[in-house]
């Protein structure tokens, strides 16, 4: 905190660095994840062939398996990051995130239900089924950790609690329902491959107006986040402007978690790393968290497929072998600050 009270022009430097900067991480990133797999591309043969393919092997590699991964990768990262960062805004709480609330369990086990019991319906109804089960998950989440009193460490207990239970709920069905289950077993392993552009187009709208309301709703937060009693007394109507600011967070977790299944850590993680970049400014924490969770879970990806390299790891893993000691890390000091 010193840093940033002592050296306001620094900061404001660094902010506005973070973002060019970012953004052409982002950019190699992305072209990574298109390039490296089974068989690898140069970049500069991606580059090429994302704009003008032409028919060759590699062109439909690059076209029909790599691309609609990689921009998967991107909304779902995108998705996770704000969604942490809006729900650590609302709540005031830095260990908040759409996976420790149980939000991503949620949402996972109402597709898990649909693809066994509604397998027919469109992509868009498997995202409002999502949204349902990760709100009521978010409820029960909260309702559990209201109970003893609500602080930080107590809303993360009771979010592991849930999830735990949600994945039990889980692991059931695929097991009374292997049959028409086995079609879902991505919503379970949290990873990207195999995403063609069939799956994704549907989603993909549902990925850019959440976002792109998240971001418009950026100071809603910053009045969340500095207290109810100071809100109120801007004005704000606090009960309206939680509950439009908490749906819009759990939205950008379900359309993540349709396409990709649950990972968890990744909404926890990106917005500490905005905010120790750009301070608590919402305004800026929002946008440069979607640009660095799509970079860090395309980046993610590319280390899935080498690690067992020609066969893949599940990025949800990876990304829970980072974020779990950071996640314990941030409850040991949040637990003695309290």
């Amino acid at each position: 905190m010193t840093t940033i009270t002592a050296h306001p022009a620094r900061r404001a430097r660094i902010a506005w660095l973070a973002f060019p900067l970012s953004l052409g991480l982002l950019l190699l990133a992305f072209l990574l994840a298109i390039s490296v797999g089974a068989k690898d591309i140069p970049l500069a043969e991606v580059w090429r062939l994302v704009f003008r393919p032409d028919g060759s092997t590699d062109s439909l590699i690059v076209q029909t398996l790599r691309l609609p991964r990689a921009m998967a990768a991107l909304a779902v990262g995108a998705s996770l990051a704000v969604s942490g960062a809006m729900l650590q805004g609302i709540t005031r709480n830095p260990l908040a995130g759409p996976g420790i609330l149980g939000v991503n369990a949620g949402a996972a086990l109402a597709i898990l239900v649909m693809v066994v019991f509604l397998p027919a319906l469109p992509a868009q109804a498997f995202v409002a089924a999502a949204f349902a089960g990760g709100l009521l998950a978010a409820g029960l989440v909260y309702a559990i950790a209201a109970t003893a009193g609500l602080t930080p460490v107590r809303l993360a207990l009771a979010g592991v609690v849930v999830g735990a239970l949600l994945a039990a709920l889980s692991n059931t069905l695929l097991t009374l329902f292997e049959e028409r289950a086995r079609g879902a077993m991505f919503i379970l392993a949290g990873s990207v491959a195999g995403r063609s552009w069939e799956g994704l187009l549907p989603i993909l709208p549902w990925v850019a107006a959440t976002l792109i309301l998240a971001l418009l709703s950026a100071q809603l937060v910053n009045l969340l986040a500095l207290g109810e009693d100071v809100a109120r007394g801007l004005g704000v109507r606090v009960g309206w402007v939680r509950a439009w600011t908490t749906a819009l967070a759990v939205l950008a977790a379900a359309a993540a978690t349709s396409i990709a299944g649950p990972i968890g850590f990744l909404g926890l993680m990106t917005p500490h790393l905005a905010r120790g970049l750009v301070g608590a400014d919402y305004r800026w924490v929002l946008p440069l968290s979607a640009v660095l969770g799509a970079t860090i879970l395309l980046l993610a990806d590319v280390g899935a497929r080498l690690v067992d390299r020609p066969l893949e790891t599940p990025v949800g893993i990876l990304v829970t072998a980072i974020g779990a000691p950071f996640f314990v890390y941030l409850a040991r000091r949040t637990g003695q600050e309290k």
